[in-house]
C-alpha cells in the first residue's frame, strides 16, 4: 500500500518521517499546487529568509516551502545525498559575503569553523556537530580576527582597515577623531604619536593633545613662557613663522633692529640659531651676519670695507643700487656705449664666483679679436682705439689720409670705393673658425680683387715688372682712373702697329665680341685679323682677286689713307695713262657698275680701250 502512495524512500536525514502517518509532517494537502512544510522543521533557515541575510534569500524565487525541493529533492533512497555543491565553483557573493583581497582563495575551513560561531548563532542551528554546517558565521571582522586593540576601538575593524593590506591604514579619517591633523601632522607615522603604553602595544585612545608640549619639547628653552607655541607657529611649518602670525604674536619692532624690507620674511631661527632668543646679536653691520662674503673679498680695499649697503639695500638683494653714476667714480668710468652695456655682460653671472674686479686696460680684455690677428704686428699691437671709439664700433676712424700710409695707396677711381666692396668676409686662415674681413694682402695686384675678364690673355705682358719691381697686372693697359683708359696699352709693341687711319678706330672694330654682346669682356684679342682683306669687305666683286681667290688690298691701298688709290695703271694694265689720259680722274672712266653677287659694283674690268668708246665717233666736215 505505501509503495503505491509514496514516490520512494526518504533520504536518511528524513528517515524519522517514514510512514504514511508521517506524510503530514511535510506536506500541506489541499486544493492547488502542493506545498511543502519544510520551514516548520528548518527554522534556523526560515529565520535567514525573514532576515534576507546569508545564502538562500538570493536563491528563493518562489514562496520559500514551495522552492525548498528545487534544491533538496527526497524521495530517492536513503543514501541520497540532499545537499549538493561544488566548493569549487561556488560565487560566495550569493551568500552575502564577498571574498576580496586576502580573503579571496581560502579554503572554506579557514573561516567556517565551530569556534568562529556564536553561542547565540549555536541555539539556532539544529545541526548538532557545528563542523558540517556553514551557518551562524558573523561578518565582523572580530568574529575571526583576534582584536589587538582589545575593544578600544570599537568592533568596526573596516574604519581603519582593509581585506588587502592589514598594515594599511590609509583610509582612516582622523578627521572623524577629537584631534584632526591639519598641515604637517598629517605626513607624521601613526606610531611617532601612538607610542607603546604599559602593556607595549601601540596606544591609540588617552592621548593627550591639548597642547603642544603635550607632544613636542620646547626648543626655545623657556624664552617665551608667557606664550603659546601657536601663538607663532602653525602645523604649515615649524620653522616658518607666517608673517600676520608674528607680527600679530611679537613685535620687533620694539627691539633694537626693527624688521624692515626682505629681514621681514626671514625665518627667526635664520638669525637666532637654535631658536636661542636670549643670545645677543651683532647687527651694526650687514656682513654681522652676511657671511662668508659672496664677492671673496674684491671689495675689502673700498674705503668702506666692502659694506653690502654701499651697493645693496633690505628691499631686495637685486637688483644693485650700484649704478651709472657710481661706475663713473670707479677705476673703469663708463662711456659712450660702456654707458648702455648690462653689467651681466662684463661681470658674468656665476653665484659666488662672480668677477667685479676685471681687467680692462687693452679692448682685447673683454672684446675677441674680431680680425683674428691681422693687426697684431706693430704699429697696431691689435690695440682697437686707432681705428674705433666708445661711441661707435662703426664706421671707424680709419680714414683716406690714413690710407695713404698703408702699403696700398688710393688712387683714381679707387679713392670712391667704399671700405667693403675690397674688404669683405673670407676665409682669413684654414685655423680660423669662421670667415673674417680680410684687410691684409700679400698679393696686392689688380685681379687680388677684380677678375681678369681677359682670361690670361695678356699674362706675359701683366708679369712684366713695374717702377716698383712688381708686376704691372691689370696696369700694363689700365689704370684706377677709370677701367676704359687704356693710354698705357702699346699697340706699336703687338704684331700689329696701328697706323694711319686704323688709329681712330675703335677696339671692338677689329676685336669683334661673340654672340653679339657690346662689350669687349669675352673677347679673344688673339685671334683679330691682320690682313687687310680679313676685315674688310671687297668691294671689287673679286675684280682684282689673285688665282687664290683673295683680293690684296695692300696691292692698291694702305692704312693711311683709302684714297687715292696706289693703282699703277701703266704696269698692272694693257692700257698705259699717257698724255692727257693722265690727269684724268678714275671715275671719268669707270663710271659703270654691273651686279656681282646681287649688288652694283663699281666696273673695272674689261674696260673699253678705244677713244670712241669713251669719245664718241669721229664728226667729218
Amino acid at each position: 500500500m505505501l509503495a503505491q502512495i509514496s514516490p520512494g524512500p526518504l533520504a536518511k536525514p528524513h528517515k524519522s518521517l517514514e510512514g504514511t502517518a508521517q506524510c503530514v509532517s511535510c506536506h500541506k494537502f489541499g486544493a492547488g499546487e502542493a506545498t511543502f512544510k519544510c520551514l516548520e522543521c528548518h527554522t534556523e533557515i526560515a529565520s535567514r529568509l525573514a532576515a534576507h541575510r546569508g545564502l538562500h534569500p538570493n536563491l528563493v524565487t518562489k514562496p520559500a516551502s514551495q522552492d525548498c525541493a528545487r534544491c533538496h529533492s527526497d524521495h530517492n533512497g536513503e543514501n541520497f545525498n540532499m545537499i549538493h555543491w561544488d566548493p569549487k565553483v561556488f560565487d560566495h557573493n550569493k551568500a552575502g559575503y564577498p571574498l576580496l583581497g586576502k580573503h579571496a582563495g581560502l579554503a572554506c575551513n579557514r573561516c567556517h569553523k565551530p569556534e568562529f560561531i556564536s553561542a547565540a548563532e549555536r541555539a539556532t542551528i539544529r545541526v548538532k556537530d557545528l563542523s558540517r554546517t556553514f551557518l551562524g558565521l558573523s561578518q565582523a571582522c572580530a568574529s575571526c580576527h583576534q582584536d589587538p586593540h582589545k575593544g578600544r576601538l570599537g568592533q568596526n575593524c573596516a574604519q581603519c582597515h582593509n581585506s588587502n593590506d592589514w598594515k594599511n591604514t590609509s583610509q582612516f579619517d582622523h578627521s572623524k577623531t577629537r584631534y584632526a591633523l591639519t598641515g604637517l601632522h598629517e605626513k607624521v607615522a601613526c606610531q611617532k604619536c601612538h607610542t607603546p603604553g604599559p602593556d607595549n602595544k601601540p596606544r591609540w585612545v588617552g592621548l593627550p593633545f591639548g597642547k603642544c608640549s603635550d607632544c613636542h619639547r620646547d626648543p626655545h628653552h623657556g624664552s617665551f613662557p608667557q606664550k603659546a607655541c601657536e601663538a607663532c607657529h602653525t602645523t604649515s611649518s615649524w620653522k616658518r613663522v607666517p608673517a600676520p602670525t608674528l607680527a600679530e604674536s611679537f613685535d620687533h619692532s620694539k627691539t633694537k633692529y626693527p624688521l624692515v624690507g626682505k629681514h621681514q620674511t626671514v625665518a627667526c631661527n635664520g638669525c637666532h640659531a637654535k631658536g636661542d632668543f636670549k643670545k645677543p646679536l651683532p647687527f651694526a653691520k650687514c656682513t654681522d651676519c652676511h657671511q662668508p662674503d659672496p664677492h671673496g673679498g674684491q671689495f675689502a680695499k673700498r674705503k668702506d670695507a666692502g659694506e653690502c649697503s654701499a651697493c645693496h639695500n633690505l628691499e631686495g638683494w637685486k637688483p644693485s643700487t650700484f649704478g651709472l653714476k657710481e661706475h663713473q667714480a670707479s677705476a673703469y668710468p663708463l662711456q659712450g656705449k660702456h654707458a648702455a652695456v648690462k653689467c651681466a655682460k662684463c661681470h658674468i653671472p656665476k653665484e659666488k664666483e662672480t668677477l667685479y674686479k676685471v681687467k680692462f686696460a687693452r679692448c682685447l680684455d673683454c672684446h675677441s679679436d674680431e680680425h683674428q690677428g691681422q693687426f697684431a704686428a706693430a704699429p697696431h699691437l691689435n690695440r682697437c682705439e686707432p681705428c674705433h671709439t666708445l661711441v661707435g664700433w662703426r664706421p671707424s676712424t680709419f680714414t683716406l689720409a690714413r690710407h695713404e700710409e698703408t702699403r696700398f695707396l688710393l688712387t683714381g677711381s679707387h679713392i670712391a670705393v667704399p671700405c667693403n666692396d675690397c674688404h669683405k668676409p673670407a676665409a682669413y686662415a684654414l685655423a680660423q673658425p669662421k670667415p673674417v674681413v680680410v684687410y691684409h694682402w700679400q698679393d696686392r695686384s689688380c685681379i687680388t680683387c677684380h677678375a681678369d675678364p681677359h682670361k690670361e690673355q695678356f699674362r706675359e705682358r701683366m708679369a712684366t715688372l713695374g717702377p716698383n719691381a712688381t708686376a704691372t697686372g691689370c696696369e700694363a693697359c689700365h689704370s684706377t682712373k677709370s677701367w676704359k683708359d687704356l693710354q698705357r696699352f702699346d699697340h706699336s709693341a703687338t704684331a700689329f702697329p696701328l697706323v694711319g687711319a686704323h688709329r681712330a678706330v675703335e677696339c671692338k672694330g677689329c676685336h669683334k665680341p661673340p654672340a653679339l654682346q657690346t662689350k669687349l669682356t669675352n673677347v679673344d684679342f688673339r685671334i683679330a685679323p691682320k690682313k687687310c682683306e680679313e676685315c674688310h669687305e671687297d668691294i671689287h666683286g673679286a675684280q682684282f682677286a689673285n688665282a687664290q681667290r683673295i683680293t690684296p688690298c695692300a696691292d692698291c691701298h694702305n692704312s693711311m689713307r683709302w684714297k687715292p688709290s696706289l693703282f699703277d695703271h701703266d704696269k698692272r694694265t694693257t692700257f698705259s695713262l699717257q698724255g692727257a689720259h693722265r690727269n684724268v680722274r678714275c671715275g671719268q672712266c669707270h663710271q659703270l657698275t654691273k651686279p656681282i653677287g646681287g649688288k652694283p659694283v663699281l666696273f673695272y674690268k674689261p674696260t673699253p680701250k678705244d677713244c670712241a668708246a669713251c669719245h664718241g665717233p669721229t664728226v667729218k666736215n
